[in-house]
């Protein structure tokens, strides 16, 4: 495993992390995640990401109880807030008293006095984002989190946050948490430039676009017990599986098989090619998955390989 800042931070996180969205807690049983988790900690992997949302807050009760064994001191934990977790009209977004209060929560379903990175899992345009920036200022002085970040924010959004950090000396955030893969780029235009000036680093998911990019849907089959047969945990992968992004997939295999890696490792790889992008977050519903996808840590893609994908994107 290799290992890297986060930004500018002192932070040091495994490339590849592990995480739990629509995974543990809710279409993995508690044992199968168990054995997920034990892989990635003998494959080095240090960097647990999850969030409040996640199954309502199952996700966060299995990770507690799993890496309650575990040498705290030794794992970087992070969790998120935004989305509603009831129907209470403050049990939602980025105010102070949600924050506060979903951090206070998240923290003893994870059994942990403290995460290593508090995320705002969106922007709330209800809330000032100086009341935001403050909130976690507080808890990162409270040591309820040593850092704080965002996730699937704009550009725009993230200069104003830390503009209001550097005018009232509050604790500015680490990191953004973006979807990024070969076949969703968005950040490259202007989130990854202002990320790099401002030194924040890419927390990415969805690095396999859904699945998308294990090759597992080749030709468009769609396996049985595959994420894109299930009602629910497929919404977020069947707009991906378009004729145009399966036969990149098809090209892309093709240069995966010419290296001798699998699909998965190139793309991971891939994605962590970019000095901007610090880890990259899988979801695993089997150990064997995790065991193949932390073999792109560390793995250089030669500039004529990148041609060659570039090329394939097209």
């Amino acid at each position: 495993m290799e290992y890297r800042r986060v930004g500018q931070s002192g932070l040091k996180v495994s490339e590849i992390a592990l995480g739990s969205w629509m995974t543990y807690g809710a279409s993995v049983d508690d044992g199968r995640a168990e054995k997920c988790v034990r892989a990635a900690l003998d494959a080095g992997v240090i960097f647990f990401d999850t969030a409040d949302i996640y199954n309502k807050g199952e996700a966060e009760k299995v990770l507690g109880k799993i890496l309650a064994g575990e040498k705290r001191s030794d794992l970087v934990i992070a969790t998120k807030a935004f989305w509603p977790m009831s129907d209470n009209p403050n049990d939602r977004g980025l105010s102070r008293k949600h924050l506060f209060e979903s951090l206070h929560k998240s923290l003893k379903r994870l059994k942990t006095d403290y995460v290593d990175l508090y995320q705002c899992h969106r922007f709330d345009p209800d809330v000032p984002v100086a009341e935001t920036v403050r909130a976690m200022d507080d808890l990162v002085r409270q040591g309820k989190t040593l850092y704080w970040g965002v996730s699937c924010w704009d550009e725009n959004q993230i200069a104003d946050a830390l503009r209001i950090c550097d005018e009232t000396g509050a604790a500015r955030p680490i990191s953004n948490q973006p979807e990024y893969s070969l076949v969703n780029r968005h950040i490259e235009p202007a989130i990854l430039p202002l990320c790099d000036r401002e030194g924040l680093g890419q927390v990415a998911f969805s690095p396999l676009a859904e699945g998308l990019l294990t090759g597992k849907y080749r030709g468009g089959k769609t396996p049985d017990g595959s994420r894109a047969s299930h009602e629910r945990y497929g919404q977020f992968l069947r707009p991906k599986m378009t004729d145009e992004n399966l036969a990149r997939v098809d090209r892309l295999a093709v240069i995966a098989d010419g290296l001798g890696m699998s699909l998965p490792v190139m793309a991971l790889a891939w994605a962590l090619r970019n000095p901007g992008v610090d880890s990259v977050i899988i979801g695993a519903t089997k150990p064997d998955q995790v065991r193949e996808n932390v073999k792109a840590a560390g793995v250089t893609l030669e500039p004529s390989v990148l041609e060659k994908i570039e090329a394939a994107l097209k």
